[in-house]
């Protein structure tokens, strides 16, 4: 079991994903629960059950998923050297290079407004049943329901017509679960869900005669200018609440 760690210092298995992906692409919500049960990895469970992992518990995942990848190692040899250096030994180094933990990797705050390259279709690329969204942000069924019920949360479909989450549901839900802990509910978030559909249908007037034209040219040039339009939208909304919460409290 990982050793006992403060809790603003655990991280849910979604945030998890989202630290291993850029270097793991394929990794899964799946995948890190398979290797739980197979014992490499031994997370934290929270009253309710969810998964809390630590900077170490990351780590370990770092270097099963790198051995996994660019040695080939079974799973097997894998948790032997695991063994090995929890006992403080060093493990064998197969080809490729030395076998060691690597350190924690955190991921830094962004200082500014997103670039319009953030605004592509990424998020599609990821996708979370309700059950896996419930226990990749450590938030309640209960929450979830309220989060759909003010229309926060809006499950799409895949080609077979099963709902799912993506990327962007798992963004606001886990920005919820953080506003929740000072005490805002669903229903204080409303103006955020509609302030959003006023911005997007701005930016789908301004495009709209691009789509008309049906062409290839036209519609990347639409593609371009939503994403362009979306993160100037964002730079507003910031300078706006930057300039209203220094009235607020002051600089």
């Amino acid at each position: 079991m990982s050793p006992a760690v403060p809790a603003r210092a655990l991280l849910s298995i979604g945030e998890v994903l989202a630290q291993l992906r850029p270097e793991f692409p394929d990794v899964s919500i799946s995948k890190i629960r398979f290797l739980e049960s197979e014992g490499l990895v031994e997370p934290a469970r929270t009253p309710s059950g969810y998964r809390k992992f630590s900077h170490d518990d990351i780590a370990r995942l770092r270097y099963v998923l790198g051995a996994q990848r660019d040695q080939y190692l079974p799973l097997r040899v894998i948790k032997e050297h695991l063994e090995a250096i929890d006992r403080g030994l060093a493990p064998p180094q197969p080809p490729g290079g030395p076998a060691q933990l690597p350190r924690p990797v955190t991921v830094a705050g962004v200082d500014g407004e997103p670039p319009a390259r953030s605004f592509g279709a990424e998020a599609a690329d990821l996708r979370l049943s309700r059950d896996e969204l419930a226990e990749a942000t450590g938030i309640e069924r209960e929450l979830l329901d309220q989060l759909e019920g003010f229309g926060l949360l809006r499950p799409r479909s895949s080609r077979e017509g099963t709902p799912y989450f993506d990327a962007d549901a798992l963004a606001v839900a886990q920005i919820v679960a953080a506003m929740a802990a000072y005490g805002l509910e669903p229903r204080h978030l409303r103006g955020f869900r509609n302030a959003a559909d006023r911005e997007t249908s701005l930016v789908e007037q301004v495009v709209a005669p691009l789509l008309r034209q049906r062409s290839p040219d036209a519609r990347a040039r639409a593609q371009e200018v939503a994403r362009e339009m979306a993160a100037l939208s964002v730079r507003l909304h910031t300078a706006l609440v930057r300039a209203a919460m220094r009235s607020l409290v002051g600089p």
